[in-house]
């Protein structure tokens, strides 16, 4: 692995492709972290194993584990492919070989925010970027005292699969704070990007020349706001997503008085005013958040087990649920399902997104347990394109 500092992805003919595009693999992390996934990790685990199971249906799945959990997950993966494949020994000898287990250690499960972001170029082997992670927020609003391991694992990584590294450091960036169209737009969220806990020391115009000079993009669209309690300072991942060039979906509401609802008119307007890289007006489709807020309630919060300097929950926390935080897999959508009362809300997104994208298998899971560890679907994985 060579790590890059003399030149940037844009100077190189690299750009970052679209999550749309075809994929070699899914980078993931297995989840340990007791503070976001709990003391009794069983339902974030099934949750996790959906997400396993139909990334290796597709595609390669990349599994980050800390030495410590190495024989579990081996484990926990040789059981999820049996079990899965019921006899079926051809499907299980397929799976298993698309499934590697790496040794490399982390402070949490992101694997989205911490694992490196690949740009491509025609004729060339892909590389990654390497940016400075914080804990969302740093010394100023990080959400843990202690990131040290989740900064170093995505050289790690380009090191364990021989990849070259483009070098961002010190710019602190999470994979889930830009979204990319794949054909020279990038999508982010002013509260985000802006926010004290980042780069403080750069003007917005900085920041907008470094996303396109190490995504390779010709634009950068700033959308005002993003989910409501959302504690990244609002991930535009969690908010807005391209579906394919030209067209995004967008989280929405239309109850007046959910404090959602004039985020995402916000939002809306702003992306009524603008065009792509390409010129083009984008067309936004609502895609409605749930319509029974998803709340921590005793029970979730009796099983976390929170480190000092970490952030806590509290029993009735809003937590920000939304269906824009699914995952792109080749030939499927893998769209977050939260139930509790959600039944018809999890409905509404499947049927919005199969009407949406008819090339695709659109898959439901279980994500609730993901979401009480602070995000959703795409934010545990991170695509790793052809």
């Amino acid at each position: 692995m060579e790590i890059i500092r003399t030149s940037k992805p844009i100077e190189d003919g690299y750009f970052m492709p679209a999550e749309f595009s075809p994929h070699d693999g899914t980078l993931m992390i297995y989840p340990t972290r007791p503070g976001s996934w709990g003391k009794d990790r069983t339902e974030t685990l099934k949750s996790f194993g959906s997400v396993f199971i139909q990334i290796l249906k597709r595609e390669n799945l990349y599994l980050l584990v800390s030495r410590d959990y190495i024989s579990e997950a081996d484990s926990f993966i040789d059981e999820l492919i049996t079990s899965h494949c019921r006899g079926d020994e051809l499907l299980e000898k397929e799976l298993s070989e698309r499934c590697y287990i790496l040794e490399i250690d982390s402070d949490d499960a992101w694997a989205r925010d911490v694992g490196p972001t690949f740009v491509t170029c025609p004729g060339r082997d892909i590389r990654g970027i390497n940016w400075s992670f914080n804990a969302w927020g740093g010394e100023v609003d990080g959400l843990y005292a202690s990131w040290d391991k989740d900064d170093k694992v995505a050289l790690k990584f380009l090191e364990t699969i021989e990849a070259d590294a483009y070098d961002a450091a010190p710019f602190v960036l999470e994979g889930g704070s830009i979204h990319c169209d794949g054909e020279g737009t990038v999508m982010v969220t002013e509260s985000c990007l802006l926010s004290a806990g980042r780069n403080p020391s750069l003007t917005k115009e900085q920041i907008e020349d470094k996303l396109k000079e190490y995504l390779g993009a010709q634009k950068v669209l700033w959308l005002p706001k993003g989910i409501y309690n959302d504690e990244t300072n609002e991930h535009v991942d969690n908010v807005c997503a391209f579906i394919r060039p030209g067209e995004a979906v967008l989280a929405w509401t239309d109850d007046e008085n959910d404090p959602q609802y004039e985020m995402s008119r916000a939002d809306l307007a702003y992306l009524e005013s603008v065009t792509d890289a390409k010129g083009r007006k984008i067309t936004v489709h609502k895609l409605y958040i749930p319509d029974k807020p998803v709340l921590v309630n005793e029970s979730d919060l009796s099983n976390y087990e929170f480190e000092e300097g970490e952030d806590m929950r509290e029993v009735g926390e809003r937590l920000a649920a939304s269906y824009v935080n699914f995952y792109f897999v080749n030939g499927a959508a893998l769209v977050p399902q939260f139930g509790d009362g959600n039944e018809e809300s999890d409905k509404r997104a499947l049927d919005t997104l199969k009407a949406l994208l008819p090339e695709k298998e659109v898959v439901g899971i279980d994500a609730r347990p993901i979401l009480l560890g602070g995000g959703n679907i795409h934010c545990i994985t991170q695509q790793i394109p052809m």
